[in-house]
């Protein structure tokens, strides 16, 4: 036992258990923040981090799905490794959501699991989940540590997959294993301790010149250039509107590209598909030249319909990416903003025709959302709400967004300016995560606003993650719209399928008497004109704020031009007994007369 508590040195700090070996490799990534949930199966880990305090901060979170959005948003918002840790079993099983998320939206997750005892481990015992294959589909890396030697090695590797591939990494501990004393010397088949190491250089992917010539040419023969942004494009505003502006091409961004170029930027045509503009949706219908720049925007029916008369360029930085929702005639495989950079030189200057009728839509469009948003009778529109607190947002905030009718308020009325930074759940697009991911982006960027916009559907699921707001006093204002309702189903239950609304009333929760139940500051607003003031005291809150924003649960989230059949099969369910028939019909038509006046 005296042998076991010798500690040994490990890149230049002691390390006594296997538990000491993977946090000061963690450390060595530049891992300063984890968050997650102690428990039996994983609290050796816990020393390790405890005695690691002053280095890396620990965020506890009161549900394991809640620590998996932190880390995936984490990344998103920072670019960092983001980290989650959860016990064995059902601790580690509630990861995965958050993780699914990660993977699908390209976020480099390392999340760290218990594990029973070794010699336990299959004699059916308590907790006992196989986890390594559990998490075989969500992790590309996914290993168990199963002996003292390879703590240092799969740590490693872990993070590597995790960072350099943005993907999700899994590293599965038994107990016993944290426990195990760390060794100064190896089997005989690794003579050297460490052979693996946390080295890391910053490398730039950029095509080939061949492939820039290519799509020069092609670019430089269209006459009505469309560009299609998405999250890829974030970190490359400065070569996006560059480019832009040489080919006068209308940027169209993808939802995760929101904050690829200002929503008020002359070049923006907003967002695509049942949550964006008229004027992207027409771009996309009379364009004859479509530029893809880091998207795999998944809805292929908003993308040009007459596909064999448009040429598609595409630029991506994983090379499995081109040419997935749309043929392409050329593929760019390279960092975003290296491949505009060297692709700027080789465009002609275009002239404006195609833009300036773009830009005259979107004149005449933004006058209709403002209309929309700036109705000031009761009951509150959640239009009004999300224009408004747009308008209120500091410049350089960090927005998160959950998912549901939310997110079209979001995606049309808030207006994305300055350095703010913008990140929600994509491609998975589960409810739930805008909390945690406000979370996330208040520990990352303590001295910015973060604000998360969120339903009182998806809220309720995590809402607990408000105490952890209230314990570490982030600087977090949640807005939630509350309209007791599942509404994004709701709506698709009605006009996508004709069926009247099932099961999607909710239970009212007064959310402000909860707020502050948990330490926090809440308020209610009903009333549009007193909703400013109200924002406006939330935004300066020294503590965490909530603000319920009752609002009108009969607003439909309408796509910027809805289809015959959609206005069919809303008709239907209408005609077959929708509960709330009269209102809906009545809101329908008191917005069409308002969308006409303005």
């Amino acid at each position: 036992m005296g042998m076991a508590a010798i500690p040994v040195l490990f890149r230049g700090r002691k390390a006594t258990t296997v538990s000491d070996v993977v946090v000061a490799t963690l450390l060595d990534w530049g891992v300063d923040t984890i968050f997650g949930l102690p428990g039996d199966g994983i609290n050796g880990m816990f020393e390790a981090l405890r005695q690691h305090e002053r280095e890396i901060r620990f965020i506890q979170t009161r549900h394991e799905e809640a620590a998996a959005f932190m880390a995936s948003a984490h990344y998103k918002y920072t670019g960092k490794l983001g980290v989650c840790i959860a016990t064995s079993g059902p601790g580690a099983i509630h990861l995965l959501n958050g993780l699914y998320d990660a993977r699908l939206d390209r976020a480099g997750v390392l999340a760290i699991t218990g594990q029973t005892y070794t010699d336990l481990k299959g004699t059916h015992y308590q907790q006992e989940v196989n986890l390594v294959r559990l998490f075989a589909d969500v992790a590309e890396y996914n290993e168990a540590i199963i002996n003292a030697n390879q703590a240092e090695s799969v740590t490693d590797l872990a993070c590597r997959h995790a960072f350099t591939k943005a993907t999700v990494a899994h590293i599965n501990l038994p107990v016993d294993v944290q426990d195990q004393p760390a060794r100064e010397k190896l089997s005989h088949m690794r003579p050297a301790r460490t052979i693996t190491s946390a080295a890391r250089s910053r490398y730039i992917t950029v095509p080939c010149d061949h492939d820039l010539e290519q799509a020069a040419a092609g670019l430089n023969r269209g006459k009505r250039i469309a560009i299609l942004a998405g999250a890829g494009a974030v970190g490359a505003r400065r070569e996006l509107i560059a480019v832009a502006e040489r080919l006068q091409a209308p940027v169209i961004k993808a939802l995760l590209g929101k904050a690829a170029i200002p929503d008020d930027h002359p070049l923006s045509a907003g967002g695509l598909g049942l949550i964006g503009t008229l004027p992207s949706q027409r771009a996309m219908e009379e364009c004859d030249t479509l530029f893809i720049v880091g998207s795999s925007f998944p809805y292929m029916q908003f993308l040009p319909e007459k596909r064999e008369e448009v040429t598609g360029i595409q630029l991506d930085l994983r090379p499995e990416c081109i040419g997935l929702r749309f043929p392409v005639s050329v593929g760019l495989v390279g960092d975003a903003a290296a491949a505009l950079e060297d692709l700027l030189p080789r465009l002609k200057k275009h002239d404006g025709r195609f833009l300036k009728t773009t830009q005259k839509r979107m004149r005449d469009w933004n006058q209709l959302m403002d209309s929309r948003a700036n109705h000031m009778s009761k009951p509150m529109k959640p239009q009004t709400v999300a224009r408004t607190l747009s308008e209120l947002a500091p410049s350089d905030a960090v927005v998160a967004c959950d998912c549901g009718t939310v997110t079209t308020w979001m995606a049309r009325h808030f207006m994305i300016r300055g350095e703010q930074k913008w990140a929600m759940a994509g491609n998975l697009a589960t409810m739930a995560p805008g909390l945690p991911y406000g979370i996330a982006g208040a520990v990352a960027y303590p001295r910015r606003r973060t604000i998360a916009f969120v339903g009182d559907g998806a809220f309720t699921m995590l809402m607990g993650e408000f105490a952890t707001a209230v314990k570490y006093n982030l600087p977090l204002t949640v807005v939630l719209i509350k309209n007791n309702t599942l509404g994004q189903i709701k709506w698709e239950q009605m006009v996508f399928l004709g069926n009247p609304e099932y099961q999607c009333e909710l239970q009212p929760i007064d959310f402000a008497a909860y707020a502050r139940a948990c330490g926090g500051i809440g308020y209610t607003v009903d009333d549009p004109r007193q909703l400013r003031a109200i924002l406006q005291q939330a935004l300066r809150s020294p503590k965490p704020s909530l603000v319920e924003c009752i609002t009108d649960p009969f607003e439909p989230p309408m796509p910027a031009e809805a289809t015959p059949k959609q206005g069919l099969h809303l008709a239907e369910s209408l005609a077959r007994g929708e509960p709330h028939r009269g209102r809906i019909a009545l809101t329908l038509f008191r917005d069409k007369v308002r969308d006409f006046k303005a």
